[in-house]
């Protein structure tokens, strides 16, 4: 016999799940799957001869596959149902200046213990111009350096540990330098030091971003920077000379593979889970 209160679905109505509020998978929207933890950003969704999927990205740039499942996804903590955008939606998410998918609306993180250091101020200007996003996503705070001839002391009082991991980038960081001695000194567990092979962190933009066929060659003994400005033709003040270099940085690609390596590699390496 079917009950007549509940109809065929003998579950109490008191019983029963409320339904879990739908949500378009938009391109960049960041959810976690629910049954496997993967968390990650809506690359796309597809239709499937099981029906439709949703394509999550992860920070490592990890690709998974998942089906559009009722309350199979977690939206800021709570169960919801992804469900395919309407048409004439965006198809492809926004990306950040250093090439990651932008995460629209997302808070910056409280600031994690672990840091990154640079060696001075253009450094963390040209950190923050292509990765600042990501930076405030996850957390992490950029300083800068006065050159690095203290930095022994300075990480040795800085005391990094599991829950502080600290990556330092340095210029010029060839064997036999002054540089790679002291990033020897430095490594470890808790600690990484990893640098580009440039004189100046401005070397690091390409030319062809700044307008120019190469970066001058400078006479050993002569103040590089104020060399480079004079072969250039430049006004020979550093200070605007720089903001002409970095106003002409858009994003990743204006930046050299050398550079963007060892940030990528310092910014996992100070968020790795301890």
């Amino acid at each position: 016999m079917r009950s007549r209160s509940y109809g065929p679905d003998l579950t109490p109505p008191w019983k029963k799940k409320a339904p879990a509020p739908e949500v378009a998978a938009e391109p960049g929207l960041v959810v976690e799957e629910a049954t496997t933890g993967f968390c990650g950003a809506v690359i796309r969704c597809e239709k499937s001869a099981e029906g439709p999927t949703v394509t999550l990205e992860d920070r490592f740039g990890k690709h998974r596959v998942f089906p559009l499942t009722p309350r199979g996804f977690l939206l800021e903590g709570q169960q919801v149902t992804l469900v395919r955008p309407a048409p004439g939606a965006p198809r492809t998410p926004a990306r950040t200046a250093s090439g990651s998918l932008a995460v629209p609306g997302a808070r910056a993180r409280v600031a994690r213990a672990g840091r990154i250091y640079v060696e001075g101020r253009h450094d963390a200007e040209l950190v923050e111009r292509v990765w600042g996003d990501d930076l405030r996503i996850e957390g992490v705070v950029v300083e800068y350096l006065e050159g690095i001839d203290d930095l022994p002391k300075i990480v040795a009082d800085f005391a990094p540990g599991p829950d502080a991991r600290l990556g330092v980038l340095v210029d010029h960081l060839v064997p036999g330098t002054k540089e790679s001695r002291i990033a020897a000194q430095i490594t470890g567990e808790h600690a990484l030091v990893v640098g580009h092979p440039y004189i100046d962190v401005w070397e690091a933009v390409k030319p062809s971003s700044v307008g120019i066929p190469a970066w001058p060659t400078v006479p050993r003994g002569q103040d590089w920077k104020t060399g480079v400005c004079r072969t250039l033709r430049w006004p020979e003040n550093t200070g605007a000379a720089w903001q002409r270099i970095l106003g002409s940085v858009r994003s990743y690609k204006d930046l050299e593979p050398a550079l963007l390596g060892r940030v990528e590699e310092l910014i996992d390496f100070v968020t790795v889970p301890s």
